[in-house]
């Protein structure tokens, strides 16, 4: 399929509304998309080399995309890592938060779908903020240990210890309270999901097993 020429800050996926807010990411994992589809996602192009959305922007393409149809939810997901942009990012969920307390749209939850190194990015707790405006977080785990992590995640310099950060950062959510902490890994790549999903559940988190994507349908 043919991505649209010009980047889309916003895309629908399912019964979910989208926001590519950056192509930066700490990892460069073995399955991840964005490379094998040429940053394309089912006809959407989240290509941002030539300049990534400010927050204003963002809200501007969701007010116009909120309006064509029904939603269930909101998502913090493009190709790359969302919390790269954390001013950015709590800005828009605040914004969305009180769009929500005003019934300005039919109910929806607001989602982060994260690599869960936002901690080490920032060299801070970033839970806290996060949960102020952020009703479900999906984090990929990815592995059952710190080996098969790096493996499989390919983590940039700085970050090859970073599985630890992600256990952590899982374990911050749960305390959290967010209505939903999930913890996923991918099928065929190597990782032993049902490890993963003892590890996902000893921290408290629930476990989802991503399929492995290779040609879009």
């Amino acid at each position: 399929m043919t991505a649209s020429a010009k980047p889309a800050i916003v895309y629908r996926f399912q019964e979910g509304v989208y926001i590519n807010l950056t192509n930066r990411c700490p990892n460069l994992c073995v399955f991840c998309i964005k490379t094998k589809w040429q940053m394309d996602f089912h006809g959407n192009n989240l290509n941002l080399s030539a300049g990534e959305p400010s927050a204003t922007e963002v809200i501007a393409a969701l007010e116009k995309e909120l309006a064509k149809a029904p939603f269930k939810e909101v998502v913090f997901c493009g190709y790359g890592e969302p919390t790269m942009r954390l001013d950015e990012l709590l800005f828009v969920a605040q914004t969305l938060k009180g769009w929500r307390a005003q019934a300005k749209y039919p109910p929806f939850s607001i989602r982060l779908n994260t690599n869960g190194l936002g901690n080490l990015i920032h060299h801070r707790n970033i839970v806290p903020a996060l949960a102020a405006v952020i009703d479900e977080v999906s984090i990929s785990l990815n592995a059952q240990d710190a080996n098969t992590w790096r493996k499989l995640v390919r983590p940039a310099s700085g970050y090859e210890d970073g599985y630890s950060g992600v256990v952590e950062f899982i374990r911050l959510c749960v305390q959290a309270g967010f209505k939903r902490v999930v913890a996923s890994c991918v099928d065929k790549t190597g990782a032993n999901p049902e490890d993963v999903k003892k590890v996902a559940q000893s921290l408290g988190a629930q476990f989802y097993l991503r399929s492995f994507l290779d040609a879009q349908n």
